[in-house]
């Protein structure tokens, strides 16, 4: 699925990446509603938010809270690639991953600015330049920026926000481009509310009712969420006399980030009691550095035999990730549910983590797509993986000692797809793969393998000739293993989970007509567990994702007379019913949400209304826990200006 530049201006993403993909089969994005430091997805069941994050091909790895966060502004396309992808892409989430492709630098020359405010309060500003340096076409360039901020949507909440991202590429030659890039950005918030609220008074009611979406429950005058991270990189592409085309990309990047403010966690008591309706809450502190190389080089070529046309690649890659990170919990006092008082006095909070993570992975992979029989494809891929893994743990409130182990492992992976073209845009496919993703070892005990699996697929791609527009159904089993579960008695963590996600996807992006465009999704996902260290939990599903979920969106552009640039949209989103507990005891209800849109484009202005949850529905989009709900996403109204010239 890929969600190009037009639709996200269209639909309004200004604000995260995981906006961006409401409307995509097979997903399921701010799980825990909105938020503005963490991208969360979830792809076939799976949490993508670690390992499946992608910016121009290259892994933005993430551990605990040591994890990247790339603005929409940047953003040329999202790319969703659904199951797993280790064999071209190394190590990383079973379900998919999320590929963030960056605007590049232009030929011709391009000058855009923007200016918008939330019904929150909360106002963007950015623009957006490009364009040849000099007059020998050798160089372009391109400087994209933005910065925001304003109040959050829960009570107290509020951030500033912004990044900016210089890019020049160099043409010395018709065979041979390079462009150098760089990336700094920067958070500094009040936290939203959400995403830690009990199941009694948000799912169901509580004595007193239900907590009101804009309740915070922390402590304004020392809650805090500050992050800075800059990167730097490269993509380097050859085209050699012989037909292979060589090419290069890598990135630089580090984090800082520092989180302190107390959460909830249930209620005192374990039930909500009068007269007060006391909230627990646990203090929290954590600081987070992190240090990550990316490298990508591969090398492509084109040639037939045995009557076959082949197009074959061959590449090696590198990732390097290195977390340090401080965890301290305790000291927080409790907060009445429907009269909270602030300023109260914390207590301290200890260290009980401290670590420093380090992991390698270098891998080898192949592919050949062979094209024959005027209209068969057969791909083919190959992969294999070293990875090194060092964790240093040092003393904490709890332990005086200092330890360190560390662990190698190898893995191959593979995919075989078979599909046949017909001449009237019908492309029937079938394929098989295996994946791995390797794991930071929860002690030194434990086997500490990555985690492995397989998945069967099989689907129709239909792109009629002549018609602007693609649509795509696809069935699939994908068996996640390896997994790491936690005895909830012990604490003590093996690596013998494992889940099966089955389920089918449809989608359709149709441009009806000049004036119609229509945006399709329907996705069914069943998710079973299939072993775990609580015997309990094995049959049942996980929590947090949607059985069910569709949406659709129209778009109506007059293109003719008076009102020739006013574009109108309407969107509709449906989320099934989701668990909110592993033994499937408390459920999640469905909901259904409308979104609508109003632009008007003339001489290169463009006025633009966007309203998510038009009719304010309120309801909870997720729950990890009977104690982790949040609230999907109050009516919010957009207004954007913009210029381009």
């Amino acid at each position: 699925s890929v969600v190009g530049r037009e639709e996200l201006d269209d639909r309004g993403v200004v604000n995260k990446v995981d906006e961006a993909l409401r409307y995509t089969p097979g997903v399921s994005a701010e799980p825990f509603g909105t938020d503005p430091d963490t991208d969360w997805v979830y792809i076939r069941g799976f949490d993508a938010s670690q390992t499946g994050i992608f910016f121009d091909g290259l892994n933005l790895y993430s551990y605990g809270f040591g994890g990247f966060q790339i603005d929409p502004f940047a953003l040329e396309r999202v790319d969703v690639l659904k199951g797993p992808s280790s064999v071209l892409y190394g190590g990383g989430n079973a379900g998919g991953i999320v590929n963030l492709v960056r605007k590049r630098p232009t030929d011709e020359p391009y000058y855009y600015t923007e200016i918008g405010i939330n019904s929150d309060g909360n106002a963007f500003s950015g623009f957006d330049i490009s364009g040849p340096l000099g007059e020998t076409g050798v160089a372009n360039y391109r400087l994209t920026a933005k910065i925001a901020g304003g109040n959050g949507y829960s009570d107290y909440s509020e951030d500033l926000r912004g990044f900016i991202m210089p890019q020049v590429t160099l043409k010395p030659d018709e065979a041979t481009e390079l462009t150098l890039w760089a990336y700094a950005s920067g958070l500094d918030q009040v936290h939203t509310g959400n995403g830690f609220f009990p199941y009694v008074g948000t799912v169901v009611d509580a004595p007193f009712g239900k907590l009101s979406r804009d309740s915070f429950y922390g402590e304004p005058s020392i809650d805090e969420g500050v992050y800075n991270q800059e990167m730097l990189g490269y993509d380097l592409r050859h085209v050699f006399d012989n037909g292979w085309t060589v090419s290069s990309n890598a990135r630089y990047a580090h984090l800082y980030k520092h989180e302190i403010g107390p959460y909830l966690y249930g209620y005192v008591g374990g039930t909500p009691t009068a007269p007060d309706y006391q909230l627990n809450r646990i203090g929290f502190e954590a600081t987070s550095k992190v240090d990550s190389v990316a490298l990508d080089n591969r090398a492509e070529t084109e040639f037939d035999l045995g009557g076959a046309e082949h197009r074959f690649m061959a590449g090696l890659d590198y990732k390097y990730y290195r977390l340090d990170h401080i965890q301290a919990a305790g000291g927080a006092t409790s907060i009445s549910a429907v009269n909270p008082v602030y300023g109260v006095p914390q207590g301290a909070t200890a260290v009980y983590l401290n670590q420093v993570i380090t992991q390698q992975q270098v891998g080898a992979y192949l592919q050949d797509q062979i094209r024959f029989g005027h209209g068969w494809l057969v791909t083919l891929n190959g992969r294999a993986d070293y990875v090194h893994t060092n964790t240093d743990n040092r003393p904490t409130a709890y332990s005086s000692l200092y330890s360190s182990y560390d662990y190698d492992k190898t893995a191959l992976s593979g995919r075989a797809g078979l599909a046949y073209e017909f001449d009237n845009g019908l492309t029937p496919y079938a394929s098989v793969g295996t994946f791995f993703n390797p794991t930071i070892a929860p002690s030194a005990t434990p086997n500490n393998k990555p985690e492995e699996g397989e998945q069967y697929e099989v689907g129709l791609k239909y792109q009629p000739p002549g018609f602007d527009g693609s649509f795509t159904a696809s069935l699939f089993n994908l068996n996640r293993k390896n997994v790491v579960v936690t005895d909830p008695a012990t604490f003590l963590a093996e690596q013998i989970g494992e889940v099966q996600s089955r389920g089918i996807e449809l989608e359709g992006k149709v441009d009806l007509s000049d004036n119609w465009t229509l945006l399709a999704a329907y996705s069914y996902t069943d998710l079973e567990v299939k072993e775990d260290i609580v015997a309990a939990y094995v049959g049942k599903s996980p929590y947090l994702v949607p059985q069910s979920q569709a949406s659709l969106w129209l778009d109506y552009a007059v293109t003719t007379g008076l009102l020739e640039g006013l574009s109108l949209g309407a969107g509709v989103r449906y989320q099934g019913e989701s668990w909110a507990d592993r033994l499937n005891t408390l459920k999640v209800p469905d909901a259904t949400v409308f979104d609508a849109a109003i632009r008007y484009r003339k001489n290169g202005w463009e006025a633009a209304l966007n309203v998510a949850n038009v009719f304010d529905k309120e309801y909870v989009r997720g729950c990890g826990g009977e104690f982790t709900c949040g609230y999907g996403e109050a009516r919010t109204v957009t207004v954007k200006i913009s210029k381009t010239w």
